[in-house]
């Protein structure tokens, strides 16, 4: 959670997929753009913990309802993890998971 608690730094939207029309959310491609240039392009079969263990874990902990958003982080390969995200400038965070879509996000 450290790195999506500030603000502009989680993006979301501008539309939700349902459940319904991802059959397997292990079986999913997922790639990275940060300023343009691909920093990840991975698959959610490598997550460390499945989708289903980290709801396990957290409705351990705590309630969850329907809407409730469950950030579960990445494959390894993220931006900050293969060459860091340039500071001083603005940086474009670029997301793409199939069957879900693309959004672009800018960090000041």
């Amino acid at each position: 959670m450290a790195h999506k608690s500030f603000d502009g730094s989680c993006p979301l939207g501008p539309w939700i997929v349902p459940a319904s029309e991802i059959k397997d959310p292990q079986g999913l491609a997922l790639k990275l753009w940060v300023n343009d240039v691909l920093k990840q392009d991975s698959h959610t079969s490598k997550m460390i913990f499945t989708l289903a263990e980290q709801i396990s874990h957290l409705s351990s902990r705590l309630t969850l309802h329907p809407g409730d958003l469950v950030l579960t982080g990445t494959p390894a390969g993220v931006g900050a993890g293969r060459g860091g995200i340039p500071q001083g400038r603005a940086t474009w965070l670029k997301i793409w998971i199939e069957k879900i879509g693309e959004i672009s996000n800018k960090m000041a």
